[in-house]
């Protein structure tokens, strides 16, 4: 209702920044899309309690002897600002919605990405009160470095590329399957592969080889859950190997089907179709 009274009553553009604070960002997108918006903005702040005072025994940060809530921004809120522009990105209701991309971009890098899920632009707050507005200079030269790196000439020639590459979890492949490898020239033997595996994931970790230090994958444990490769700390050290349709999967005893199937039709599935 706003975004329409708005446009009724203003020749220019009308932008929407929508709320992060919702159970599905589609809905109010959508409202804003049929209502007449020539863009969305996405997202704003997070309602957040920064933390607590142990010594008072107060909200932090306060003022007098009270405090309320937070607007949480910056790096950390970058993972769910995409998901929410991927969620309109790849909605066919909103298809050709300018989204204009916020939250948590720093490097050129987190501009691309929005960019690749559909952003035509992005904008830059935290950066710039942290840095100063000389950071925008080293936005626009790397964004135009990889650019022309990759061989794009104008945004819209990478705008929503990586948008098909997003899917409902039950429309997975759950025939593709991989598997981890250690890289023993690379691996520092830090352990914080075998201590995530071992204490909440899979146990497919050695720690020990032969009487001394050693970590290792046991593809027989194995489940490609992908999480040693986010917690160690040296680049390329793990990867991730694809098997090859055919191959004999370890952990199952079965072999790699050369098909696709997802958990709609899966036998564990009592839904199945």
């Amino acid at each position: 209702m706003a975004t329409r009274w708005c446009k009724q009553f203003t020749k220019l553009p009308v932008i929407v920044k929508l709320t992060p604070n919702v159970a599905d960002i589609k809905p109010p997108a959508l409202a804003a899309h049929r209502s007449g918006a020539d863009v969305v903005s996405l997202i704003n702040t997070i309602n957040s309690v920064m933390g607590v005072d142990l010594d008072a025994l107060l909200i932090h940060p306060h003022t007098g002897r009270t405090g309320s809530h937070d607007g949480y921004c910056g790096p950390a809120v970058k993972p769910i600002a995409l998901h929410m522009v991927a969620e309109i990105a790849r909605t066919p209701a909103m298809a050709g919605l300018p989204i204009s991309g916020i939250g948590g971009i720093v490097t050129w890098k987190d501009a691309a990405e929005y960019m690749a899920l559909g952003c035509g632009n992005v904008q830059v707050c935290t950066a710039a009160m942290t840095h100063g507005f000389r950071i925008v200079e080293d936005l626009c030269d790397g964004l135009s470095a990889w650019m022309d790196r990759m061989g794009f000439e104008r945004v819209d020639d990478f705008r929503g590329r990586a948008v098909p590459s997003i899917v409902d979890w039950n429309q997975l492949d759950l025939n593709h399957v991989e598997k981890a490898v250690i890289d023993q020239d690379l691996c520092i033997a830090c352990g914080r592969c075998h201590i995530v595996c071992e204490d909440i994931s899979h146990q497919a970790i050695t720690a020990v080889k032969d009487g001394k230090r050693h970590f290792e994958v046991r593809d027989d444990e194995c489940l490609g859950c992908n999480l040693c490769v986010s917690v160690c700390p040296v680049p390329d050290c793990i990867t991730m190997h694809l098997l090859p349709p055919g191959a004999i999967d370890p952990r199952t005893g079965v072999a790699v089907a050369g098909t696709y199937a997802n958990w709609t039709t899966h036998p564990n599935n009592p839904s199945r179709a």
